[in-house]
């Protein structure tokens, strides 16, 4: 690994996409990133999304709820009143 990045990650993108090493590098550590964030975190960072785009917090929670179940490394399963927490503190 090299700052966070699997180097093999990378040397595998790079070959398979003909991406150079410089970009996979920045491909792969985007996605590591991603995929990084917890679960509370992707909560503020969909809702603050989802109300810029003027959708209504009704909306917001179920919507923010089924992209959770979807999400790589499963998430815990948040009541709204939980993610209203999460949000507002």
């Amino acid at each position: 690994m090299n700052d966070g990045v699997p180097v093999d990650l990378v040397h595998h993108v790079a070959a398979s996409t003909g991406l150079p090493p410089a970009v996979a590098a920045r491909v792969v550590a985007d996605v590591v990133g991603y995929f990084d964030e917890n679960a509370e975190q992707f909560v503020r960072r969909r809702h603050a999304e989802l109300q810029r785009r003027q959708v209504r917090n009704a909306e917001i929670w179920q919507r923010i709820a089924q992209e959770l179940a979807q999400r790589r490394f499963a998430a815990p399963v948040f009541t709204e009143r939980q993610m209203r927490r999460i949000v507002y503190g």
